[in-house]
Parts: structure tokens; sequence; C-alpha cells
């Protein structure tokens, strides 16, 4: 004999329906088949809506009646084309009575529990006549039977409890005497031992189904449901998720307890103990493996078996000094919640006895905090405890696994990858099996939270990276075709897998959450929303996605200002904006610190030498104990492209357009010639050696005349330099007399920072630096005369790109 149970979805519509029966006839083919049905998807909500409606004195509970009418009625004459009319009338008669019922409720103005389980009785009694008189009128083999005949209850209405005993014997001496091969028994739906209509609770037929089969001890009981199993975790969260092919009854327990919905989590006791084993099917899908429920072994070494999450949860906290050493506080609490039927779904408890803290649904919260405050009304007018705190907004999330009491450091990499992504943990409980470990947490971060956990316990081979860039100009156009070539090679060989969910310049921007399709994505920007600044980090905020990084590739102050809020909510920053990095010293340090606090990176190699390691090589030689004595350098690969290529038969002017225009320097050129942009570099470098410094601090010796230091627009400035060309031309003149090399050197030595034009001597490791590149001398205690240097390319827009493109890369293998 076999036992299946279809849930709401798979009796949802005619098709459905249709793929139902056939699945049962091709079982009824080798055996005698015992089908429990749920009502028509949705159709419990309408009940329990229209009941409310009527109760609450609101017409429109006529209007949804009529809604359930017309599904019924629809579903009959789509599965029954020719040969309705039986079923109607059954039907009609039946939807009388509902309608005398909901009438009834909205004319005496009550709702009780014994009366919302007759009403909510009427899904599966339709469902369950409609499907076994259509499957009569195409000729099969099939019969209902109405289950209230055969599982006997308590009057606990809503939830009732099982009398095992009258209800085995119910069910066994029914199916000696069934001639046909297929029973359709409505889930759901019990009477109380005196008669009255009860019901088991939401997902009850589960249930129903599960008592059936203990009761005839069958082989397998089979759950249909609109997916494949039970997965790792929620799949309409974590894309990632895949079903689970082998798990035990307690994971099973464990999970649906957690919020799982693929199982009513009453369904696995009956058949616990019988070791009858839980197949979940798809009915969509029936060639899908799905998931079988058993006791033999899985075989399975992953400590974590699947995440599960419950929402709408509400943390009461009952604390105070009166309670430590206090016999007695837990017992009263407890009875007080039992007594109003509240259901506790988490307990933990300070060791100081200080504080307890229960996990209860939402809904419930006001009615615990008014009977919780007037059982300890006394002790709360005392002050030895304070009134019941409640907190709402909240989540259970919860990792399950048998073998997790066998791996250390299950935990410290649940807390750990939570809070590298802002995610704060309320509460936290670990049963002593250590089969679980709970966490409460904010209701908003529950896709974050699982997509997170998921990730570090089932895709441990892979990391997904989100990335928001704002400046998608010449350096950032180049920075997202390098992600768009490389996003397979990152993913094969690294691990890592790296989307662009954001995007923005000056004017619009563009968001998904899935990542945006790179293969147009300037056309698709250029349609995107008004950008804003604010916005734009708004959007970021509110995607709330695991592994964000912030890529600011502009010179835009107003941006710099923001980093600080990025790394507040535990986003990542990259920049090659020099002007965080080079603001006032107490801004510096409260980005570093807020990327400590936040445990939120904050890379900016490209704000010295563009793709070269400077600052990696910097920090690494500081770490290790060395100590910076003195740094000379060239760090304008503007200028030293300008000064390589001006000579006294070009002009400066010409140099310098060229320069813009091959994209060696901002869009406004003063900014590099001015020298304040090679004052930043050097700064910086100096902050990072572990000096306190100010851009003021530093001596800037400009080679620029005297108008076009006085400029006052971009053009202006390129006309001084037209009229000044003598001016530069004397520049060179000396330095070739000298046979020597105009340079741009910055340079810090004994707490000191200057920059300036310099000719350097032939000889010299700076006179043969050529094109746009870039040379760092570090003289440390470890390289004290033969200093480490490094040298390349400094400047331009694929090599700037490349650095960001590594910091991104750094932050992914972390």
């Amino acid at each position: 004999m076999k036992v299946l149970k279809f849930g709401g979805t798979s009796v949802g519509s005619s098709k459905n329906i249709n793929n139902v029966i056939s699945i049962l006839e091709n079982y009824g083919k080798s055996d005698t088949v015992v089908c429990v049905v749920s009502a028509v998807g949705g159709i419990t909500d309408k009940l329990l809506l229209a009941g409310n409606q009527a109760l609450n004195k609101d017409h429109n509970f006529l209007e949804t009646y009529e809604d359930i009418v017309s599904k019924h009625f629809d579903l009959i004459k789509e599965l029954n084309p020719t040969d309705s009319k039986t079923i109607l009338g059954y039907v009609e008669e039946r939807l009388r009575g509902l309608k005398s019922l909901l009438e009834g409720i909205y004319l005496i103005n009550e709702l009780s529990p014994k009366t919302s389980d007759k009403l909510v009785s009427y899904g599966e009694l339709l469902s369950s006549f409609i499907i076994a008189e259509t499957m009569k009128n195409r000729g099969l083999s099939a019969n209902r039977k109405n289950s209230q005949e055969l599982i006997i209850t308590n009057s606990n209405f809503s939830k009732a409890e099982v009398d095992y005993s009258i209800t085995n014997e119910n069910i066994k001496g029914y199916f000696k005497t069934v001639q046909e091969d297929i029973t359709i028994l409505p889930g759901f739906i019990s009477k109380s031992k005196i008669g009255e209509i009860t019901t088991l609770g939401r997902g009850g037929s589960d249930f129903t189904a599960a008592i059936v089969a203990a009761a005839l001890d069958v082989d397998q009981l089979e759950i249909w449901t609109d997916v494949s199993g039970m997965f790792t975790t929620n799949p309409k969260l974590v894309k990632q998720a895949y079903p689970i092919d082998k798990i035990s009854y307690q994971e099973a327990m464990e999970l649906s307890h957690f919020g799982a919905k693929v199982l009513y989590p009453p369904t696995v006791q009956p058949v616990l103990s019988l070791n009858i084993p839980i197949h979940i099917k798809n009915t969509l899908e029936p060639e899908a493996v799905g998931t079988i429920i058993s006791n033999d072994e899985t075989n399975s070494t992953a400590p974590v078996k699947g995440i599960s999450n419950i929402s709408n949860i509400a943390l009461l906290t009952l604390e105070g000094s009166g309670m430590v050493g206090i016999p007695g506080f837990s017992k009263r609490l407890f009875e007080t919640l039992s007594q109003e039927k509240i259901n506790i779904i988490m307990i933990t408890q300070a060791s100081s006895e200080h504080s307890i803290c229960l996990a209860i649904e939402a809904q419930d919260a006001e009615a615990a905090k008014v009977a919780i405050d007037a059982v300890f009304e006394n002790e709360i007018e005392l002050n030895k405890i304070d009134p019941i705190i409640i907190e709402t907004g909240l989540s259970i999330i919860a990792l399950v696994g048998d073998n997790m009491k066998n791996h250390q450091g299950i935990s410290g990499k649940m807390f750990s990858s939570l809070g590298k992504n802002n995610i704060n943990i309320r509460a936290i409980a670990q049963g002593a099996s250590e089969k679980n470990i709970t966490a409460v947490i904010g209701e908003k971060d529950v896709k974050k939270a699982l997509n997170t956990l998921h990730e570090q316990f089932f895709e441990a081979q892979n990391k997904q990276i989100n990335v928001f860039i704002t400046g998608v100009g010449n350096v950032g156009e180049r920075l997202v075709e390098q992600i768009k070539q490389q996003k397979k090679y990152l993913k094969d060989n690294l691990k890592i897998k790296l989307r662009i969910v954001g995007l923005s310049n000056s004017r619009r921007m563009i968001f998904d959450e899935h990542g945006l399709d790179l293969k147009n994505w300037k056309a698709d920007l250029a349609d995107g929303q008004e950008a804003s600044l604010q916005g734009f980090f708004e959007n970021v905020k509110a995607l709330n996605l695991r592994n964000s990084i912030f890529v600011d590739v502009t010179a835009n102050k107003e941006i710099s200002e923001l980093y600080a809020q990025y790394l507040r909510e535990s986003i990542a920053v990259v920049a090659c904006n020099k002007i965080a990095c080079s603001s006032d010293f107490e801004n510096y340090k409260l980005l570093k610190r807020l990327s400590l606090k936040y445990n939120a990176p904050f890379l900016f190699e490209t704000n010295v030498g563009a793709g070269l390691p400077i600052i990696d090589t910097l920090n690494n030689l500081v770490a290790s104990g060395d100590k910076v004595n003195s740094i000379q350098a060239v760090l304008s690969g503007s200028l030293n492209f300008v000064f390589n290529n001006f000579n006294d038969s070009t002009k400066f002017y010409d140099i310098v357009k060229q320069a813009g225009a091959e994209g060696y320097t901002e869009p406004d050129p003063r900014i590099d010639l001015s020298g304040v942009d090679v004052a930043r570099k050097i700064l910086i470098l100096a902050r990072e050696s572990g000096v306190e410094m100010n851009l003021e601090d530093i001596e800037n010796s400009s080679f620029l005349s005297e108008s076009g230091q006085k400029s006052g627009s971009v053009d202006d400035f390129y006309e001084t330099l037209i009229q000044d060309e003598a001016h530069y031309q004397a520049l060179y003149a000396s330095a070739k007399a000298n046979n020597s090399q105009l340079k741009y050197v910055a340079k810090f030595d004994n707490g000191k920072a200057s920059v300036g034009l310099q000719e350097i001597p032939e000889g010299h490791p700076f006179y043969n630096l050529e094109g746009s590149d870039n040379i760092v001398m570090f003289y440390t205690e470890r390289y004290p005369t033969n200093p480490m240097i490094i040298k390349g390319a400094g400047a331009g827009a694929d090599v700037t790109a490349s650095g960001l493109f590594a910091d991104i890369i750094r932050l992914g293998n972390d």
C-alpha cells in the first residue's frame, strides 16, 4: 500500500490536478493507494479572510465568498467538461452551507476557534470530493473517505491532539474493507470524541498522511509538493540552494521547526518510531529525485545539512537584578505563556540569571506582554524586575545538522561570516545535542544572512562579490570591461563570482541585485534613473547584499565624504580618489578606525602609482617590523610623460594637451601640474608609514608661471601655457645645460615632505625614467643604503583600472 499527500499548490489548478491524477493512476496500476489532499491552493487563506471580514462587519466577505465559489466551479468545469452536473450539485450544496456559516458569523459577531475550524474544513472537503469524483468520471477505481470519520482528537480547536488508539483502529478497520484502488482523504481535518469538527493545524495535511501511514505501517510516505525536496535553504531567497538527497528525521524536524515550509513539523512523529521513510517529491517534476527522510545513514560528512529561517518574530526580554538567585521566575514566565497558548520558539538565558530572552511569533507579542506584566506586577512595582521588553521586526535563522557536534568551529564560522556582512545578532541559542545553532537577527537582513551562510557552508569553493561602481569615465569604463573579460577566469581559477550590481556616472545610475548584464551596459546606464550620490548609497544599502564593495573611480570630494557611511554599513571601499586619504588627518584616521570596527576593508592602492603595488609593499614593510627612514619618488605619470616629451623643438602647451588626450592628466590639468596631486601621494605614503601629517605641511615648489598659478579656469590655464612658453623653455634649457633630466620629485625624510621640479643628473635612478613611468625608493632600517625600488607604469586608464581590479580581487580572496 502507498500513502501519498498532495499540497495546495499541487491541487491549485486543473493542470496540476491532472498531474496528480496521472501520478495516482500510475501508482494504482501496481498497488493500493491512499491519497491525502489539501485544500485548493489559496482557498484556506480565502476562507479565513472571509471569516474575519464577516466578523468585522465588512460586506466584502460576500465578494470573497464568490471568489471561492468561482474557483471551485471553474475547476470542476475544466476537469469535467462533459459531465460535471453531479459534482456541481454536491459542491453547490456545501457552498450554501459555507455561506450560511459566514452570514452567521456576520450576524452574531463571533468567530471562535471552534467556528474557525468548521470554516476552514470546507477547503479540504471540497477539494477531496472534486478530485475523487473527477477520477470516477474518468473510469478510475477511486473513492473518497472523510478523514473526520477516521481521525479522532481532543477539543483543542485549531491544533487538536490526536487520540491514536481510536484513530489507528478506525484507519486499520476501514482499509481492511476498501475495494477501490485509490482512496482520496481530505487532509488537515478531524473530529473530536464528541463529534465537533477540529483541525490539526496549518500544514496538517502532512500530519494526516503521516497518521495514516503509521497506522497502516506502510513502506514509505510520499509528500508531494511544488518543490523538489527539502533544500539546503530557502530557494526563493538563495538562488544557489539545492535539494538535499537524504536527511535524518531529527534534521528534518529541526529544519521544519525553524521555518522550512516543505514539511509540517509534527509530520515526523507518527512515522519516526516505525522508521517509515518520508519521500518529498515534486508534483510538477515527478522525475526529480526529491528528498528521503529516514534513520538510515546518509554517509554525509558535511557538518551542516541545511539553513532555515522563521520570519515575523518578536523577542521578549525579562530582566532585573531581583531575578538573580531567586527560583521560580522561569516557571511563572513559561506557565503564563502556556496559559495564553503562546508558543515559545527559542529560549536563551544569561548565566548570571539576570535576564531571560524568548522568541515568539510577533502576532502574540502584545498579548504576551500584557499577561507577563500582570503576573509580575508586584516585582515590577518593587523595581526587582523591569517591565517586559518587546523587540519586533526580527527573524530567526538556524544552522541544522547531525554532524555539527563532531566539528569544531561551526559557530565561529557562522558568526564571523555574519559579522563581516554587518548582520547584527540579537540573541543566540544552541541545543545540548549540538544539532542546531540558532540566532535572532533583523528581518531586513534575512536574505543577506541566508546567502552569506549558504556560501560559507555549501559553496566553499566559490565566493560571490557584489560590486558597485561610481564613475565610469575613462578609467571606470576600462574597469568594467576588464571585469567583463575576466569573469569566467575568476570563477574557474580563483573561485570568485564577481558581479557588478550598480553603476553610476554623474547623470544616471542603474542597479540589478542579480548582477548587471555587461553586454550593453552603456545603453542600459543611459536609460537608468537620475543619479545622486546619496541615492546611490541608499540603493546599495537597501539591496543589503553580502560581500559588497563600493568602488570610487572619480576625483569627486563629495563622493569621498560618503566613505564613512559605506564603511559603517560594512561595505568595503576601493578608491582611486585620493581626496579622502589626503584630507584632514583626523578624517583619514576615522576611515581607518571605521574599517576595523565594521570589518569593512578600505583599499586605495591606486592612490599612489596607479597599478603599481606601492602602498601594499609599504604596508608589508611596516607590518613586518621595518621602519621607513625616507622616501624618494617620481609619483606623477602625468608629469613624467610631460617632461619626457617636452624639449626645445616642442611647445609645452601641445605636450600638456597630448597628455590630457591620452588620459594621463585629470580633465583639469592644473591638479597634476600644480603638484597638488603629487603632494597628496607623498602625504598618503607618509601617513601609511605611521607619520601624522596634513597636506599643508608639505612644501610644494611650483614650476608653473605666476599667471598659470593664478588662472581661474581650465581655458584660462591653457591660454597661460601659450603665453608663457618662454618660462617653460627656460626650465628645459637649464636642465639641458647641466646634462640633466627634468623630473617632478617627491621626498619624505625625517618627518618632513616636499614636492617640486628637479634637475636629475645622469646616473641617478630617476634619470632614465621613461614615458609615464613612476618610481619609488624606500630607504628603511632593512634597506638603509640600497633602497627597495618599485618602478613601472604609473598613469593611464588601463593600468589604473587594473590596480582597482587588483584591490577588488584581493577582497575576494580574503
